[in-house]
């Protein structure tokens, strides 16, 4: 036996049985070798140069980054274990925690004796790396085939991890932070904004849609003229619906002020929450047909022949069945929602797209990264917390 193999865990071979860990290793060390782990700027409007990482953070932090980044990768060549699995989580997710406090150790350092307008921004290193042992996690979770509690759990300890280090001031030192201090006021109301654009447009479109879906499914010759225009508003470029929808509803208030004076006008958040609304209608409705459609006559037939009414095979059959398909539907439309709302900031519609097209106005990246960052992270939480409730959905009705 080779050196190289006696080095392996017990049970591992020379070939991974885990290629994705040591491929993520591999991209995290590229990006720590070949790309700055954060940029140093003379000011918010100028590019500035790239730092690398040993020359930015602390010795403690590489070392403990080093340090998961072997043992994921030896993971990656031991035997499959669901216990193993369990611990390259926790390494991935401890990979992470560290990486977020190396960029933050890495800004104070470098802003001592820096000039005060200048900036320390993020990397595309530490993006890089971030990545990387972000979806380590997704794997190692995927892998360990953990409960919904158990990923909530490993959720928190790192949402916790990253507020408690933002209390602590450790990223105070970086321009994203600065961005964020000098609007803290208008922050909070422009998240909530872009919460209820979502909410009002997600709302009427499970009303529309999963009707449109029933009516799709029990009367045929109605699927193929309802798709055609759904698919056709689905291929209309969302700058050029929100603009479409200006037009006619300022003449609709102009024609009648009492819209007005209800805050509907052709700008504003009525013609975001109307074409949200109209992009969300094709997967409530595709989804709803699915769901339904998919039940097993069999659960249906059974269903009535213990002398349930259509009415209760529809609610106590059919429905609890095809949750786990109209819950992934709801899924794709809220994070659709999410991600387009920040364009209808175009039409001042406000929310967190007003911070991306600001920042993008005054060439500031910071601050387009302060609207950006929030929208992403708010669509990977309500994409992971549906993803939850559909698998134990599936698992409640499939035992």
């Amino acid at each position: 036996m080779n050196v190289a193999a006696r080095a392996l865990p017990t049970g591992a071979t020379s070939i991974p049985r885990n290629i994705v860990l040591p491929l993520l290793v591999a991209a995290a060390v590229i990006g720590v070798v070949g790309c700055g782990f954060v940029g140093l700027a003379p000011n918010r409007l100028v590019s500035g140069r790239p730092v690398m990482l040993w020359n930015a953070a602390g010795a403690g932090f590489i070392a403990v980054l080093t340090a998961c980044a072997a043992t994921l990768l030896a993971v990656g060549f031991a035997a499959p274990r669901r216990a193993l699995a369990y611990f390259a989580a926790a390494v991935a997710g401890t990979a992470i925690i560290i990486v977020i406090a190396a960029a933050g150790d890495a800004a104070a350092i470098l802003s001592v004796g820096a000039p005060p307008a200048a900036r320390i921004s993020l990397g595309a290193g530490f993006w890089i790396v971030l990545s990387c042992a972000g979806l380590a996690l997704i794997d190692a979770l995927q892998r360990s085939d953990a409960a919904a509690v158990s990923r909530l759990i490993v959720a928190a300890v790192v949402a916790g991890a990253f507020v408690a280090l933002a209390r602590a001031g450790m990223f105070d030192a970086l321009s994203l932070a600065r961005e964020y201090t000098t609007r803290r006021e208008v922050f909070a109301a422009a998240v909530l904004r872009h919460v209820v654009l979502v909410a009002a447009s997600v709302g009427p479109a499970l009303l529309i849609g999963v009707p449109l879906g029933l009516a799709a499914l029990r009367r045929q010759r109605f699927e193929a003229p309802l798709f055609a225009v759904l698919n056709l508003l689905q291929t209309v470029p969302s700058i050029a619906l929100f603009g479409l929808l200006i037009v006619p509803l300022s003449a609709l208030t102009k024609a009648m002020p009492a819209l007005a004076e209800l805050g509907i006008g052709g700008v504003g958040p009525t013609p975001a929450i109307i074409a949200l609304v109209l992009y969300a209608l094709l997967p409530i409705a595709r989804n709803t047909l699915a769901g339904i459609g998919g039940v097993s006559p069999a659960a249906i037939d059974a269903a009535r022949g213990m002398g349930m009414t259509g009415r209760q095979v529809f609610w106590q059959v059919e429905v609890p069945l095809a949750l786990p398909v109209l819950i992934a539907g709801l899924r794709i439309v809220t994070v659709q929602a999410i991600g387009l709302a920040v364009v209808a900031a175009l039409i001042g519609a406000g929310g967190l797209g007003s911070f991306v097209f600001d920042g993008l106005g005054q060439y500031a990246t910071d601050l387009v990264l302060l609207g950006a960052l929030p929208a992403i992270f708010l669509a990977l939480a309500v994409d992971f917390l549906l993803r939850l409730l559909a698998a134990a959905l599936s698992r409640r009705y499939a035992a």
